[in-house]
């Protein structure tokens, strides 16, 4: 049986907690993050935490003195203790209760965290490439809100779906300008002629840690990269495209809309990345 953790009580995953007039369920108020968990050590958690606080302070929580980092943290770990997991992929679920659309009871972050057994690939790239498709069918629009990991979820749903009934690995999400934002569990980063390309955050992708991360660390291994405008056009001409999430950190892209693509520079910055990063590319 496995457990979650709901405001610092442990349950049975077929315990429920939330009612009919949850906002979290009504109207998705909440964010989240996911979290990669290794040897009992959470990855990148000040990124994690630093933007899970911006997160509610937008949505405007009334966060308490003692709703730390450090207090969700030991909760992370407790139930990880009680699941038994070492290496885990975490879910950590922040909402509003119950109320209407004008009148929630209260602004105070409620917690739902989950863990899930995560197997070890020591920061391997994936061997067989993701097969990708670019979903038009719904756009994630570029507003104050569109960087958070927030629970309003339909264009990425919807993609996921999408991308499932076609068998592919996941779908590319458009922005309301028709550009490339990001895909339905991941950041975008395409290569062309040797420099790394990825929608800046003003496109509306998600701002990724490990998308962050790989900014900040890849000029310093001898890379050029670039936060810009990434059309399907220009996509389409890439050399080499790859996604980036905290649980996978990069995986490599064979095929978009029947184009092909390599590996050869993504490998490289693996490679690289587990010399000098081991402790993030675990």
């Amino acid at each position: 049986m496995n457990y979650y953790n709901y405001n610092g009580k442990i349950l049975s995953e077929s315990t429920a907690v939330i009612g009919a007039n949850s906002r979290a369920l009504r109207y998705g108020d909440g964010v989240f993050e996911t979290i990669k968990l290794n040897n009992h050590r959470l990855i990148l958690s000040d990124e994690h935490f630093s933007r899970l606080w911006k997160g509610m302070q937008l949505l405007q929580f009334d966060i308490p003195k003692l709703f730390t980092p450090e207090k969700i943290i030991s909760e992370i770990l407790k139930i990880c203790a009680k699941n038994g997991h070492t290496t885990a992929r975490i879910r950590l679920g922040i909402f509003r209760g119950d109320g209407g659309l004008y009148d929630s009871k209260n602004n105070f972050p409620n917690v739902i965290i989950q863990s899930s057994p995560l197997a070890e690939n020591n920061g391997k790239l994936n061997s067989n490439g993701l097969q990708l498709c670019i979903f038009r069918e719904a756009q994630k629009n570029c507003d104050a809100f569109s960087n958070l990991k927030h629970n309003n979820y339909l264009p990425y749903f919807m993609g996921a779906l999408a991308a499932k009934k076609l068998q592919l690995n996941d779908a590319v999400i458009l922005n309301n300008h028709q550009r490339i934002c990001d895909s339905t569990i991941a950041n975008i980063f395409m290569v062309k002629d040797e420099i790394i390309y990825t929608p800046k955050l003003e496109e509306g992708c998600v701002a990724g840690v490990i998308r962050k991360f790989l900014i900040q660390q890849l000029p310093s291994l001898g890379y050029q990269v670039y936060e810009t405008i990434i059309t399907e056009e220009l996509l389409l001409t890439a050399d080499e495209i790859f996604l980036t999430n905290s649980i996978y950190n990069i995986r490599w892209v064979a095929e978009l809309e029947s184009k092909s693509y390599s590996n050869k520079l993504t490998q490289k910055i693996v490679e690289k990345l587990q010399q000098t990063n081991p402790e993030v590319f675990c």
